[in-house]
């Protein structure tokens, strides 16, 4: 039962995109309306990693989590979005609906913090929901804070706050 960590390939790329869409389903369905989450698809989504992966590749890395072989969980990291040359964004990290609570998410982070640093970023961010109570309490128990700063992300049909999060490395 031990997880291991590697790097993504294009054949994870489409189990990728339907854990993602399990994770997102199971996460956001206590503040998010059913019909925003009904789209996109695990298939559609996996269509949505295959597109991504093609132009970020180069400068992205993906980490997949696998117990006993079967994936249950990633990390997806790169540049920060907003241009700092020193600053790592953490995309994401989603898994498994069934390993929340299991420590393979503070694993995934540690991880990609550790992956950061070897880039030689000083610093990293992340955008998180705002009413995902867990994700930012997970967050700011792996050292992140507040920033102040917010934007909209569309989910379907509804527009939800996000809030910007960092930490040193």
């Amino acid at each position: 039962m031990t997880v291991t960590f590697r790097p993504a390939t294009v054949a994870d790329l489409m189990p990728v995109g339907a854990l993602h869409q399990r994770s997102r389903v199971a996460a956001y369905s206590s503040f998010l309306p059913a019909e925003a989450l009904a789209e996109p698809t695990e298939q559609a989504m996996g269509g949505y990693w295959v597109e991504r992966w093609a132009w970020e590749r180069d400068d992205h890395r993906m980490t997949v989590a696998e117990r006993d072989g079967r994936l249950i969980g990633f990390s997806y990291l790169g540049p920060d979005d907003e241009g700092d040359p020193t600053t790592g964004l953490l995309n994401a990290i989603h898994l498994e609906p069934a390993e929340r609570g299991r420590g393979t998410g503070r694993a995934l982070m540690s991880d990609a913090l550790a992956a950061m640093r070897a880039r030689g970023w000083s610093g990293a961010v992340l955008w998180v929901l705002r009413d995902n109570t867990p994700a930012r309490r997970f967050y700011e128990r792996g050292g992140w804070s507040a920033t102040g700063a917010a934007r909209d992300e569309r989910i379907g049909p509804a527009y939800v706050p996000q809030l910007r999060y960092a930490r040193p490395l």
